[in-house]
This record gives C-alpha cells, sequence and structure tokens, in this order.
C-alpha cells in the first residue's frame, strides 16, 4: 500500500482558521502524521456563510466499504419475513435494530454463473463467471474500479484488509489479486506514523512503552482548538478519542517488539499469531475502515473475513466454541454446532452494528459519516454446510439512499448482485453503463 500525501503536511505550531484549512492538514510531531477529520474550518468561506453546518457542494466525498465472511450466514436465522418497510427481522437483523432505517436486507440475489464452491469468494465484488474451473480468469473488482477513476483524490487510492487469511475482494484490470493487509497495527502505523527510518523507529519505541501518539501532538491540538469553533472543537475530541481508544487495543492485543524490515533496517510493530481471535480482529479492522474514511484517506476500503482460515476461536458469547469454523460450517443439523455458528454469525453482526454506530456518530457537515459511506456486508455462500451461492445473506447500509427496508427477489431465479455494484458506481458519480453481469441499478434501490 502507498501512502504518501498528496499536498505538503502541516508543520506548523497549530493551524489559523482565519482562512479555510485545507482538506489535507496534518498534525505533526516526531514520526506522526494525523490526518484531520473533515471540519467546518476547512469550508469556503461563503459555504460557511451560508450554513455553519453545510458544506460546499462537491465537497463531501462518499465511499464505500465492503465486507464479505466466507462461509454463509445460517439462513433461518438471517432472512427476514414480509416484504417492504414492515418486513420482520429475524434473529439476525435484530442485532442491527439500532439501524432499520439505514440499511436494506435483500433476499433472492446471487452472483450469475458462479460455480457452487469456496471459489466463488473471488467473486464477491467482481462477478465473474467460471469461478473454480481451471480456464478461471477474474475480472476488476468494484472497489479497484473506483480506485481507477477517483484513487486520485485520496492518500490512498484503495485499502485491501483481511482477518485470517490471504485472499482478497480486490482484483486489477487484468484480474491480479491484490495482496491484503492482515496486520491492524501495520494499517495503523501507515495512517498516523510516518516520517524518515529514524523517527518511525523512535515512534515505534515510544508507543512500545505505553506512550501515546496523542503525546507527540499536544500542543498542536491546543493551538488548534483556540481558532475552532464549538463544532469542530468537538468532532476534533470525538475523532483523536477514537485513535486513543483503538491505539489502546492494538497495545493490549498485540506485542511490539524490534525486528529487521526487507531492505530498511527499522521497527516494526508486529501482532500476535492469534487467530483464535477472530472476532477481535474483525472489529479492528472496522475500527480502522472508520478512521481511514473519517480523515478521508481512502473512499474504497474492502475486507475479506475468513471464517475457513479460523481455528477454535475465543467465544463471543455465553457458548463454549469447540472446533474451528469451517468444521462448525459443515453441521450436518447437529443443534450443537449450529448454536456455535449462530453465536459466531451473531458476534460478526454485533461488529457491523458496532461500525455501523460508529459511523453515526461522526458529523460531516449536516450529514453523517454514514450518510456518505456505503457500507456492504454479506457472503459469497448461503449455506456453508453445502456450499450453496443462491439467495445470499446480504445488507446494504448507509451511502444516502433509502433504506428501511427488505427487498425480495424471485429465490428460484435470482436477481443480479452485480446490479447493486453497479448502483454503488452510481452513487460514487462514476456513470457507466454496465458492471460485470449486471443488467441495471438495483431495482427497488433508490436514493435519497
Amino acid at each position: 500500500m502507498k501512502n504518501t500525501p498528496q499536498t505538503q503536511p502541516f508543520a506548523g505550531p497549530y493551524i489559523s482558521t482565519r482562512t479555510p484549512m485545507s482538506r489535507r492538514h496534518f498534525l505533526r510531531g516526531t514520526g506522526v502524521a494525523l490526518s484531520l477529520p473533515l471540519l467546518n474550518a476547512m469550508l469556503p468561506s461563503f459555504a460557511r456563510a451560508q450554513s455553519s453546518s453545510a458544506l460546499a457542494a462537491g465537497a463531501k466525498p462518499r465511499r464505500f466499504f465492503a465486507a464479505n465472511t466466507n462461509l454463509g450466514m445460517l439462513v433461518d436465522q438471517f432472512a427476514p419475513s414480509g416484504a417492504g418497510r414492515d418486513y420482520m427481522a429475524s434473529p439476525y437483523l435484530k442485532m442491527l435494530a439500532d439501524h432499520r432505517n439505514d440499511f436494506t436486507v435483500f433476499t433472492g440475489v446471487s452472483l450469475p454463473s458462479v460455480s457452487n464452491s469456496h471459489s466463488t469468494e473471488v467473486c464477491f465484488l467482481t462477478g465473474a463467471p467460471g469461478s473454480g474451473s481451471g480456464s478461471f480468469k477474474n475480472t476488476i473488482s468494484l472497489d479497484q474500479l473506483v480506485a481507477e477513476r477517483i484513487g486520485i483524490q485520496t492518500r490512498l487510492p484503495s485499502l485491501t484488509l483481511a482477518v485470517n487469511g490471504n485472499t482478497s475482494l480486490s482484483y486489477t484490470r487484468s484480474g491480479v489479486a491484490i495482496p491484503p493487509e492482515q496486520s491492524p497495527s501495520a494499517v495503523f502505523k501507515q495512517l498516523f506514523v510516518q516520517g524518515d527510518a529514524a523517527e518511525i523507529d523512535a515512534q515505534v519505541q515510544r508507543l512500545a512503552v505505553g506512550r501515546s501518539i496523542m503525546d507527540t501532538i499536544t500542543e498542536q491540538v491546543k493551538g488548534l482548538e483556540r481558532d475552532l469553533d464549538a463544532t469542530d472543537r468537538d468532532r476534533i475530541d470525538q475523532y483523536l478519542t477514537s485513535v486513543r481508544d483503538l491505539e489502546n487495543r492494538l497495545k493490549v492485543s498485540q506485542g511490539w517488539e524490534k525486528t529487521p524490515k526487507s531492505k530498511v533496517a527499522s521497527s516494526a510493530p508486529i501482532d500476535e499469531t492469534n487467530s483464535a481471535r477472530f472476532i477481535e480482529k474483525v472489529k479492528q479492522m472496522m475500527d480502522l475502515t472508520r478512521l481511514v474514511f473519517e480523515t478521508d484517506s481512502s473512499r474504497a476500503v474492502t475486507l475479506f473475513i475468513s471464517c475457513t482460515g479460523t481455528p477454535v476461536v475465543e467465544s463471543p458469547l455465553d457458548v463454549a466454541i469447540t472446533e474451528g469454523y469451517h468444521g462448525l460450517s459443515h453441521h450436518g443439523k447437529s443443534e450443537s454446532k449450529l448454536a456455535q455458528l449462530q453465536a459466531l454469525d451473531t458476534a460478526q453482526l454485533k461488529a457491523v452494528n458496532t461500525m455501523l454506530t460508529g459511523l453515526k456518530a461522526v458529523k460531516e457537515g449536516a450529514d453523517t459519516l454514514l450518510d456518505r459511506t456505503m457500507v456492504l456486508f454479506g457472503s459469497n455462500l448461503s449455506d456453508g454446510n453445502s456450499h450453496v451461492t443462491k439467495n445470499l445473506p446480504v445488507i446494504f447500509a448507509g451511502g444516502g439512499f433509502k433504506h428501511g427496508q427488505h427487498l425480495v427477489f424471485d429465490r428460484e431465479r435470482n436477481y443480479p448482485l452485480t446490479n447493486l455494484h453497479l448502483s454503488v458506481l452510481h452513487r460514487l458519480g462514476i456513470e457507466v453503463d454496465k458492471f460485470s453481469s449486471s443488467t441495471g441499478t438495483m431495482r427497488g434501490l433508490d436514493m435519497t
């Protein structure tokens, strides 16, 4: 992942807001460059004159996040009953009850012409047919088309993440997988610890002995806040609290030690190789994604959640987990295995709920970050027990659509999920007529 700022970062003691601040300002300390969230002070003066909470036309970015959990979800626990806005939430969707009006749930959707196998996970954002065959060649993924068209507007054209596996959701135009980043601390360091090798080394050592990133920028924050209005001060405080909280969680779950890097002699954080901390890793990646979007560091982030690569995990609920996720997915109707799967699925949806709550808590002018961010969560399988790829469990949240509904399509002749991909592109202002196997934009999903 490349992480080169497009403009000169802030290097002074504080930023005066007598003139509008650049969208690309940073708080800097030794080895640290902390991007600022979008503030009222960054708006043109004429926009602030119109409304202190309104952003100038075109100033508000839109973003896209996709997460794929690759062993499906228990259909009888996921699929709601009824259709439209009066649907009855399933046990799983009750985990998202606080955001019922912020998401749409689909049934009767799938990726056309994909095989019934685990290999369909690589098609979740491409829709390429024929996965699993010897002649299969993938096509460009949704996030990489976004990166091609608008990636130049951010420091990271895209960000590809994974938990407990090397599989990627992101593919180039020639069908080559983009290796995912699996280390939360590496992403964190890339976002917030910058500078030359010596500065990075010094900052990592400070973190190792318990000093926070905020320790290096405290004076700059004080100087910055003197020139900000109350709304911006609250926004800065909320953002820095989020950074500190995530930093603390990383310190608890990961070890920091000195290790040589290829061709560069410097210190770097390394993660505990504990695949059992599955749910915690998912939460960390989602927390990082929110910070990426809050600082407008990227407009497209993907997360592959490899349940296949997960051993016996730490129990997320009051249910004892006795074997690996993959083994549990081949449940054969065993009540014990089904109860464990339900606990693991529920924990993942709770993590999604936490992410939606976090996005909704961040303000961007009159909108929330969730209003500006499309969140796609689902699986390439509907039933991990038999590798069924029809009637996929999919929810789609945020992004400025009219949500709060259950869109029901033909469960025998499924509707193309790639139509949702095309709707995402159009919402991002990327006007293309078709994406992969799409037949049009998503029917019934209207913009606000």
